[in-house]
């Protein structure tokens, strides 16, 4: 029972970063109820393998007839959390906005995801991942001094900045809630989060321990010692050495005893050093190295690829992920001494649940057949 039980959201279909943040509650075992469009389903990929969506049920609606607003606002009585991740105003002509909901259930709290925000010159313009960081600095920091900024794919943008921002806010708001009895609005954009994300940057940068330089500094390819090296087989592997005890490690484990390396964090030795690097770590397979320093304070990894990592051994110990329904994904996280949480099912169909959900919201079978009728669900 993870520890979110109990708790009711409404997930107004979307895609990207609300789906991540409905699977993120819903492996914490909060009730999660999708509003998906009447209509036959869109997507890259089929239900079945559609693993942010995961553990939740579906309704489908005609939200462009009053019968299916009226439906959703039925369910936001009993509701605990709503959000949505349509561009402002959207939610407002369809009659779902902040302050209708909120007439009919004054302690909901309504979550609200954008890339811009719900305000600003942008809030109105269509973007994605690759743009919300553009314009937060994130995507300028991330890249090597020879090329050119590198999208780390949609990671920072949709579910870093956005989809576990929202999830975030909307838990705060919650647990207010709880004590005010009164619900709220959460306007999480990925344009503040993902500047957010780089809070620690700004203040190394703020005490010139940073630079605007990409692939200049310690934690961007810039440094010797935390970078990806090419091995041996055509493979690669990651070290990470920052304090001296462990970068002592690294020189010691690639049989580097020259003492010109131990001014380890003087940056015009930083392109001499990384060259050496190189060379050694082509020198033998992943799989050497791994035998070497894999285990020791060397802060080191392989690299593997979505096809190798459910099989490494530490993987396989702590059950980080997992097989459902067929598909291999990624295990709920984070993990809870007592509350546990779990994939509560798998994707569903669009409209699986559609009759159950209504039923349960208090709607009479008659009531619901009418709904069929009138072509809402």
């Amino acid at each position: 029972m993870g520890p979110l039980q109990g708790v009711k959201i409404i997930e107004i279909a979307g895609i990207g970063p609300g789906p991540f943040c409905a699977m993120m509650l819903a492996d914490m075992g909060a009730d999660v109820v999708r509003v998906d469009r009447r209509g036959p389903a869109a997507g890259r990929v089929t239900p079945r393998h559609d693993v942010l969506n995961r553990g939740r049920r579906s309704i489908a609606l005609d939200l462009k007839k009053p019968e299916g607003v009226g439906a959703v606002l039925t369910l936001v009585e009993r509701a605990d959390a709503l959000f949505e991740g349509f561009r402002p105003g959207v939610m407002e002509r369809l009659g779902l906005g902040p302050e209708a909901c909120l007439a009919r259930n004054p302690r909901l709290v309504y979550g609200r995801m954008t890339g811009w925000g719900q305000e600003g010159p942008l809030a109105q313009a269509a973007g994605h991942d690759i743009n919300y960081i553009g314009l937060s600095s994130a995507l300028h920091a991330i890249g090597r001094s020879s090329g050119k900024p590198v999208p780390p794919l949609n990671l920072v943008g949709d579910f870093g900045g956005g989809g576990l921002m929202l999830a975030f806010g909307l838990v705060c708001a919650l647990l207010e809630a709880g004590k005010s009895g009164r619900g709220q609005v959460v306007d999480a954009a990925m344009v503040d989060g993902s500047a957010v994300l780089m809070s620690m940057f700004y203040g190394m940068r703020s005490v010139g321990l940073w630079t605007d330089r990409r692939g200049d500094n310690l934690l961007d390819t810039g440094s010797h010692f935390y970078d990806t090296y090419e091995t041996k087989d055509g493979k690669f592997v990651g070290i990470g050495a920052i304090e001296p005890q462990f970068y002592a490690l690294l020189l010691k484990h690639t049989g580097i005893d020259d003492p010109a390396w131990k001014a380890q964090m003087d940056r015009k030795k930083w392109p001499e050093f990384k060259a050496r690097l190189t060379e050694i770590f082509k020198s033998k397979t992943r799989d050497e190295w791994c035998e070497i320093m894999e285990g020791t304070d060397v802060c080191f990894a392989p690299v593997l690829s979505m096809e190798e990592a459910h099989l490494h051994p530490h993987n396989q110990a702590r059950g980080t992920f997992v097989e459902e329904n067929g598909v291999l994904q990624p295990a709920p996280a984070p993990r809870f001494s007592r509350t546990r949480p779990e994939i509560q099912g798998p994707p569903p169909i669009p409209g699986q649940h559609t009759e159950e959900v209504l039923r349960e919201a208090g709607l009479a079978d008659k009531e619901i057949e009418a709904l069929k009728q009138a072509e809402v669900i």
